[in-house]
């Protein structure tokens, strides 16, 4: 569970979509009112679609990497698909899909394979975390504190601190920090904190939910000569 969720997060900085809309002024609201807006948001998402900016920050060498791109969703029965294209500063493929973690790398022509496992629901739901997943989920799983509200890009939010009640989920962030659209119920903005002291934060922009998003989007477009790897871990 470790070492598959390193690999997820290094790779997906969580998943924090909204809709491009207007966003009117809400009233003020409560932990519970929050959560409720994110069940809401929850029983009727299908697909989602945007660009991405995630930066990742090490401590250790106190510096930041940066990869852009667009990343697809789309709910399968109870299942969740995810497609990130990176496009900057290298090409790269990652599809989550049927329980495995695939990361394709054109300019090597292999492909790396991640299985969750018996992990299989929790790597699905921190997929889901502030977008697709409910807030009863959420409470199932993290401790979540309500830290008041900010404004995100001009969007009224809430902001809230989560602690994973797993002891393996917490081995490989020890905190995280949702900033819920108060217009939509979902994640605009989100951080994840590592216990050696790095992080991570995605930031989305021409954002589509739902979105007309094809079967082929969830596909890898592998050639003969791509090789598919294993790593043990």
């Amino acid at each position: 569970m470790e070492f598959f969720g390193r690999i997820l997060g290094t790779l997906l900085f969580g998943s924090l979509l909204c809709p491009l809309a207007h966003h009117p002024q809400p009233e003020a609201c409560t932990l519970q009112c929050v959560l409720k807006k994110m069940d809401d948001s929850a029983a009727t998402f299908r697909t989602a679609q945007a660009d991405f900016q995630w930066d990742a920050y090490q401590r250790v060498v106190d510096e930041t990497d940066t990869q852009k791109g667009t990343v697809y969703y789309r709910r399968a029965g109870n299942d969740m698909e995810m497609m990130a294209e990176i496009k900057e500063p290298d090409v790269k493929f990652v599809l989550y899909k049927e329980g495995k973690l695939q990361v394709y790398q054109p300019k090597i022509e292999q492909v790396m394979v991640f299985s969750a496992g018996s992990n299989r629901n929790e790597m699905e739901s921190y997929l889901v975390l502030g977008f697709g997943g409910s807030g009863e989920d959420l409470k199932k799983t993290y401790d979540v504190t309500y830290l008041g509200e900010e404004k995100i890009d001009n969007i009224a939010t809430a902001k809230l601190q989560l602690i994973p009640k797993s002891e393996k989920v917490h081995n490989y962030f020890s905190k995280a920090i949702l900033w819920i659209d108060l217009s939509r119920g979902i994640s605009v903005q989100q951080q994840f904190f590592e216990p050696q002291g790095d992080r991570r934060t995605a930031k989305y922009s021409a954002i589509r939910v739902p979105a007309k998003i094809g079967n082929d989007v969830f596909q890898l477009k592998t050639s003969k000569k791509t090789q598919f790897v294993a790593p043990r871990g």
